[in-house]
């Protein structure tokens, strides 16, 4: 087992310790969510019991296949807490989220959550979000449009970089919504609220990456010790 997986079970450990009998839990997608549903399903197995919204197609086939009983936002509109990894977090709880194609799901079920607890190692801590693309999530219709006024809105607020349409094997990739993703090279971002408002402003952009508020605690496992953060 390579060091970056042990660092990524062991946040996940932790995370499961947040978890109790009879929760409803939003289930991440990524990695490291991927690891907190194999621990999960080891508590499933031995009793506890527990039942989850996954936040993409691949998390509910992972969750099938290790026998985690799983409900749909539609019967069970209100959680308990989500557990999800991210691709940053600064300071302030403040997230990059969506390199696995899966944000919008994500925030809707976060947003329906009382609490959400991120899993991470810790070289996804930063001390300012942007050194990884942030995914903004488009509709296809006007996408030349679309990708006109994200460059217009970063430039507004002094933002420059690549803004470019993500591919997978080849093809563009389309989320389990049926949207496309941008990933915008933006760098450094001072100010991710004036951002994720721009963004919002723009018809075509159906949501982005940035995860502002939603996050109540932050597990960062790092090779000498395992850290949790907390929003006031």
């Amino acid at each position: 087992m390579n060091d970056a997986r042990r660092l990524k079970i062991a946040a996940a450990a932790e995370a499961l310790s947040y978890v109790k009998d009879g929760m409803r839990l939003g289930i991440g997608t990524g990695s490291t969510a991927e690891e907190f549903v194999r621990l999960l399903a080891d508590k499933v197995n031995e009793g506890m019991s527990v039942i989850g919204v996954p936040t993409s197609e691949r998390t509910a086939v992972l969750c099938r296949e290790l026998n985690v009983p799983l409900t749909t936002l539609e019967e069970t509109p209100h959680l308990d807490l989500t557990i999800d990894g991210a691709d940053e977090v600064d300071a302030e709880l403040s997230l990059i989220k969506g390199g696995g194609g899966a944000l919008l799901r994500e925030k809707i079920v976060a947003a329906a959550s009382d609490s959400m607890i991120v899993i991470a190692d810790e070289s996804k801590l930063v001390e300012k979000l942007g050194q990884f693309p942030l995914p903004i999530e488009v509709n296809p219709f006007g996408l030349g449009a679309t990708t006109l006024a994200i460059e217009a809105a970063a430039q507004k607020l002094g933002l420059s970089g690549s803004l470019k349409l993500r591919e997978k094997d080849g093809e563009t990739f389309v989320t389990d919504g049926g949207h496309f993703i941008i990933d915008a090279s933006f760098g450094r971002i001072p100010d991710s609220k004036a951002l994720s408002d721009a963004l919002f402003a723009i018809p075509g952009v159906v949501e982005h990456g940035l995860f502002i508020g939603l996050a109540r605690t932050v597990i960062i496992a790092g090779a000498s010790e395992i850290r949790t953060l907390n929003r006031p």
